[in-house]
């Protein structure tokens, strides 16, 4: 039983100072070229290098305006960590074929694992379609074989959806942030105790958790205590 990380990478530039937040905004809706002078997934590299000095794995999934470098292809090459689609536009089976595809041709190969922008509250950037439908998802995910669909609901709690074939669906996770769970009841030493009994995901973003010591002080607590393995 381990964890499964699964770093979702949001913003090409990070979010700090103004002038990153106004690159990604740009990358994000118009566009902006992938530099890495100028800080381009800077923030997912340091995640990848601590993950790294643990001796960890991860998933990274990434959107249009965040294709990864060929730096971080080689990070995670190294690593033995897995790339994924940060799914933007579902509005149909189409346009998820069509950002899966760019990301394959980006990177040279098949991409077998996903995961949704946002979880349908607000809508994230021009090309973002918001609302969150992972039945949806499902079935598109099996008609293009792949293998792993992680989910966004908030109750880490919720264990994997059994499913017919090869594709595994985790409707949860337990997100680093507290924002996004109910922190008084889903602690750290909840997640770590429930890590030695079943899987379960960690969703962290890069920009978040950088930026905040006592989020990044969890996350290196986290990845420290617990295995972490690839779905």
């Amino acid at each position: 039983m381990a964890i499964i990380i699964r770093i979702d990478v949001d913003r090409p530039y990070g979010r700090r100072p103004l002038l990153r937040h106004l690159l990604s905004r740009c990358g994000s809706d118009l566009y902006f070229p992938r530099t890495e002078a100028l800080g381009y997934l800077e923030e997912l590299k340091e995640l990848l290098q601590i993950i790294r000095n643990c001796g960890a794995r991860a998933y990274a999934f990434f959107r249009r305006c965040t294709l990864p470098s060929d730096s971080v292809m080689e990070m995670m090459e190294q690593g033995g960590d897995e790339i994924g689609l940060h799914l933007e536009n579902s509005r149909s089976f189409e346009t998820f074929q069509s950002e899966r595809r760019l990301l394959e041709r980006h990177i040279g190969k098949k991409v077998l694992s996903f995961s949704k922008h946002g979880s349908g509250a607000a809508r994230y950037g021009y090309h973002h379609y918001a609302p969150y439908e992972p039945e949806r998802y499902v079935q598109w995910a099996k008609r293009a074989q792949m293998k792993v669909f992680f989910g966004n609901l908030e109750d880490p709690a919720l264990g994997p959806r059994a499913l017919d074939g090869d594709l595994s669906w985790y409707p949860a996770a337990f997100w680093l942030e507290p924002r996004w769970r109910d922190a008084q009841k889903f602690t750290v030493d909840w997640l770590l105790a429930r890590a030695q009994r079943s899987d379960i995901v960690l969703l962290v973003h890069p920009e978040n958790t950088l930026v905040d010591p006592a989020l990044l002080r969890d996350f290196q607590r986290i990845i420290g205590q617990a295995e972490s393995k690839i779905a």
